[in-house]
This record gives structure tokens, C-alpha cells and sequence, in this order.
């Protein structure tokens, strides 16, 4: 950010796309690294133009296609019987799809045959909680290798899954492909793109059904809705990835609201902790996130509250196979 800043500081914040081209064609190295800076930088541009014609951005992105933002909710429990007990808390609390990772702690220790039973066992009690009128879709998490995903995918199709999320790491379009023509429940991914280049491939190849773009990586307001555009020209659906905090809440509403085939948002709840960094969250009403009318991306940073929440660097850490190996 320091040395992108170089470039930015006096500049005109309103010529979003000529700033977003210079500095993407003249850095030397590319990668996420850069677009994640470069990501952050965009969407305080976007967020600069709409208060200074006093407008929301979705405005700004060509208005609204919808007036509030559907969102999955995530199940959590350490047993068959807590998974299928907070599914149907998410359905009474109004929501009408939800998500879970199809694993119990621990899981790489097992055999791929034990996991998959388990995984199997783990969906019926759910889908068998909350019935057949609710969205269900899967987490994988790259946890798996391709035959895994396969035989896991066919195991659960009586099960109605409307997506099968990151089955293995994204990085190889040809082993997505692979295991696309070899099950019936559509793929997402791509949360892991900082490029619209790299989205292009999965929607050229008829890959997914779902791409995973993240405001915050893979190029902001302005690389996003280019590539939610050749996502609808295809008529793949929009899935954003969202790592939860007051703030991202609020970018990601904007473009949820100005694209039409967006499809669904994770409910992220934030650390309680995080009260006070904004001066007005996005309030969440039977499972639909609600739009701000106010300008940018509709909410104000305290400053002063910044400073509680210092830079923690992230640990690197890692689950291991029975043998010692890297599991994933």
C-alpha cells in the first residue's frame, strides 16, 4: 500500500478505471499480493465518487436489480445430531439456504472411505431436519483429490445439493472439468482468483455454475462487475466470497445489489468485539441483507476505534494425514 501510494497521492480519486490501468500495467510483478492492495484502494475510490454526488455505489455500478440481498447461513456442530439441530435453528431464524462443511475435526486422519460415509451420514440428517423446501450447498474446501470429490458428489445427489464448493484447490481448471462431467451437482470456486483472467477460464470451459469472485482480492468494484458481466453472458451465477467484518459487509452489498445474476452471500456475523468501528451495520431481516440508501458504500469508519484493532500477523499452521503428510 505504501508504495502504491506513490502513485495515487494528488491524483484525481474520480478516474477510477484509467488508475486502475496504469497501475495494473506498469507494476512489475502480479499476483494477489498486488490485486488485494490494489482491490482495497478501488473500492475507497468507488466509495469516494458516490459521496461526492451523494449517491449509494450500487448507483453508481448502474442501480439496483433487487431490493434486499439473500444470504446463506452457516451450520455448525461437532455431531450429526448438533449439524441437524442448528440447521433448522438457521430456518427458524428466516433462513431459506444454508452451508456447511461436510466434515467433523479431524477427518484427515481417516480413510477417504470412512469420510465420505460420514459426510453422507452428516447430509441426509440434515437435509432430514430441514426438509426439502431449503437450499443446501457444501464446503468442500479443497479438501479432497479429485476421485474423493466424485464419489463423494454422486454419493449425495438424492440429497438435492445446490452446490458443491471448492472440491479441490482451483488452480487446475482441467481437474475441475474433470470432475464437473463426472457428477450432477453444480461446482463454485474461485475464491481464490485475484484476476479476471483467471475467471474467463472457468466460464470459457462451462466449468462451474457458480464463480466466487472476492471484492477484496480479485480487483474491487471495478474488475468485479466486469467479470460478474461475463459471468451473466454465460449464465453462470455470481457467488461472492465475503470474509466478515462490518466493512466488507457493506462493500459487498453494493455490488450484490447492481449485478443480476448474483445468487447468494454468506451471513457473516462479525466479533462482537468490532461494535463501534462503523457507525451503522447493515441490519439482517429474515435472511436478506438490507440496503443502505446512503452515499458510497454507506457507512462511515471511526477512526478512533481503528486503533483497538492493531495488525495481528496469521499463523501458518495445517491439517496432516495419519502418516504425517499434508493433508490439504
Amino acid at each position: 500500500m505504501r508504495e502504491l501510494s506513490e502513485y495515487y497521492v494528488g491524483k484525481n480519486p474520480l478516474l477510477i478505471e484509467h488508475h486502475y490501468q496504469v497501475v495494473s500495467r506498469n507494476t512489475h510483478f502480479a499476483g494477489a499480493v498486488l490485486s488485494a492492495a490494489m482491490s482495497a484502494i478501488d473500492v475507497a475510490l468507488w466509495d469516494i465518487m458516490g459521496k461526492s454526488v451523494n449517491l449509494p455505489v450500487y448507483q453508481l455500478l448502474g442501480g439496483k436489480c433487487r431490493e434486499k440481498i439473500k444470504l446463506f447461513e452457516n451450520i455448525g456442530g461437532n455431531t450429526v445430531e448438533e449439524r441437524a439441530e442448528s440447521a433448522r435453528q438457521r430456518v427458524e431464524q428466516g433462513f431459506l439456504s444454508l452451508r456447511m462443511i461436510p466434515f467433523f475435526s479431524g477427518f484427515e486422519e481417516q480413510t477417504p472411505t470412512r469420510v465420505i460415509t460420514s459426510a453422507v451420514d452428516m447430509v441426509r440428517a440434515v437435509r432430514e431436519a430441514i426438509g426439502d423446501g431449503i437450499d443446501l450447498g457444501l464446503e468442500i474446501h479443497r479438501n479432497l483429490r479429485p476421485e474423493e470429490a466424485i464419489v463423494l458428489a454422486r454419493e449425495l445427489e438424492p440429497f438435492k445439493i445446490l452446490y458443491y464448493e471448492d472440491p479441490l484447490a482451483p488452480e487446475s481448471v482441467e481437474a475441475i472439468d474433470y470432475i464437473a462431467k463426472h457428477i450432477n451437482i453444480p461446482i463454485a470456486t474461485g475464491e481464490r482468483f485475484s484476476s479476471m483472467y483467471q475467471f474467463k477460464d472457468l466460464v470459457d470451459r462451462k466449468v462451474v455454475s457458480l464463480i466466487r469472485p472476492d471484492v477484496s482480492l480479485a480487483g474491487g468494484y471495478t474488475q468485479v462487475k466486469k467479470i460478474a458481466g461475463m459471468a451473466e453472458a454465460a449464465f453462470v451465477g455470481i457467488f461472492p466470497h465475503l470474509m466478515g467484518s462490518p466493512v466488507n459487509n457493506a462493500v459487498f452489498a453494493q455490488l450484490a445489489a447492481a449485478i443480476p445474476n448474483y445468487v447468494l452471500m454468506e451471513h457473516n456475523v462479525p466479533d462482537p468485539a468490532w461494535n463501534g468501528l462503523v457507525d451503522e451495520p447493515l441490519k439482517v431481516e429474515n435472511g436478506y441483507r438490507i440496503l443502505s440508501d446512503r452515499p458510497g458504500i454507506g457507512i462511515e469508519l471511526d477512526e478512533e476505534a481503528l486503533d483497538k484493532f492493531p495488525f495481528k500477523p496469521r499463523t501458518i499452521g495445517g491439517a496432516f494425514h495419519a502418516d504425517g503428510s499434508v493433508a490439504h
